[in-house]
């Protein structure tokens, strides 16, 4: 690497700086937006239970009846909204949308249990919404199961049978969905505000005709394009520190593993996501379509397809496929393996390597396409 390499692509990198210190919005959407939309998606996006409200048909009104219900509302994942006699009246609730579970307690509940026989209670739930009702059934479930083992123990069956039921959870003991959420949202947002940076303000260029002064100098079409990024692959470390002190402050998200590392990773994504929206500036040459380009290139597969909310195993082989070449996929595998899991190196390796890849092939892909004369 050259001394005039160097002494060129810092012209232009400085270049870069002033424009970004003179146009306040730069700075906003760089530094601003990244923690809103880490609070706001935080927040929104949760999967647990917090006092879900649902209809309670006790037929039975025992003192058993009794402690499955507090066995059920202790929890503070449920609590009883509405005490009905009958359970058809259930249903307008969840017509009406003001419940999605209920809990009918038949008549002789209790009076089985006395006698050593199985009683049973029947748990309803509104299947128009999947993702609530299926949270509400693993909750109920794990309750009844706690139940059904305290009763064995008080009758002694339990250690008849030698049975013992000990649940540890590894990297999330209280399975928080935060934890899980936090570190795919760091992705996102990364990605998201990385492409559109550098798409809209390499675009504006275009627009204002302020290309042809670089055409007129003796620069490579290399040196612009680094001399373009580094800046905003400054902007892009800071903002990994923001939404990394806010994902652990806020949502107490621990980072268990290494910070250079996960930094290292960061600069990696980073890279390879600027390169991106260069490549989309060079293409479009237009604010608004750079715009719509980077948000459907970088938001829909970060979120759709990266194993952000769902398992890329899970997926069509098309999909899998496509979410192959995704850096977002590899990203987010290194930020819960660092934040929640303490991996290292020997782990992280070939997510940090087709990091890499991505990041040479988007500088490269933006360098070849970008061209020293306007069309």
């Amino acid at each position: 690497m050259s001394r005039g390499f160097l002494i060129r692509v810092g012209a232009l990198a400085r270049k870069e700086i002033i424009h970004i210190i003179r146009d306040v919005r730069v700075i906003y959407m760089a530094l601003g937006l990244p923690v809103v939309m880490l609070i706001l998606f935080g927040y929104a996006v949760s999967f647990d239970l917090d006092r879900l409200p649902f209809a309670l048909v006790d037929q039975d009104r025992t003192p058993a009846s009794r402690r499955l219900v507090e066995a059920l509302t202790g929890s503070d994942s449920f609590t009883v909204a509405v005490r009905l006699d009958d359970p058809r009246a259930v249903e307008p609730y969840f017509r009406s949308n003001r419940l999605k579970v209920g809990l009918v307690i038949p008549p002789g509940f209790g009076r089985r249990l006395q006698r050593g026989e199985v009683a049973e209670a029947q748990l309803l739930l509104d299947g128009a919404d999947g993702t609530t009702t299926s949270i509400a059934l693993g909750y109920a479930a794990g309750v009844g199961q706690a139940e059904t083992r305290r009763l064995l123990a008080k009758t002694g069956l339990l250690g008849d049978l030698g049975l013992r039921d000990r649940v540890r959870l590894r990297f999330n003991p209280g399975m928080k969905s935060a934890r899980f959420i936090v570190p795919g949202l760091i992705a996102a947002i990364l990605a998201i505000m990385a492409v559109l940076l550098t798409a809209l303000t390499v675009a504006r260029e275009w627009e204002r005709g302020s290309m042809e002064q670089l055409f007129a100098t003796p620069v490579r079409r290399v040196e612009v394009v680094v001399g373009k990024l580094l800046p905003y692959v400054a902007i892009g470390m800071v903002q990994v520190l923001l939404v990394v002190a806010m994902g652990s402050l806020v949502f107490a998200v621990p980072v268990t593993g290494s910070l250079g590392l996960l930094f290292g990773a960061a600069l990696l994504f980073l890279l390879g996501m600027l390169g991106q929206g260069v490549f989309i500036s060079v293409v479009t040459r237009n604010q608004q379509v750079a715009t719509q380009v980077g948000l459907l290139s970088s938001m829909l597969p970060t979120l759709l397809l990266s194993g952000f909310l769902t398992p890329v195993e899970n997926m069509p082989l098309l999909l899998r496929a496509i979410a192959a070449i995704l850096p977002a996929r590899y990203f987010i595998q290194v930020l819960r393996g660092v934040m929640l899991k303490g991996n290292g190196l020997r782990e992280l390796w070939p997510d940090l390597l087709a990091l890499l890849a991505f990041a040479l092939a988007m500088v490269a892909i933006s360098t070849a396409r970008f061209k020293r004369r306007l069309d």
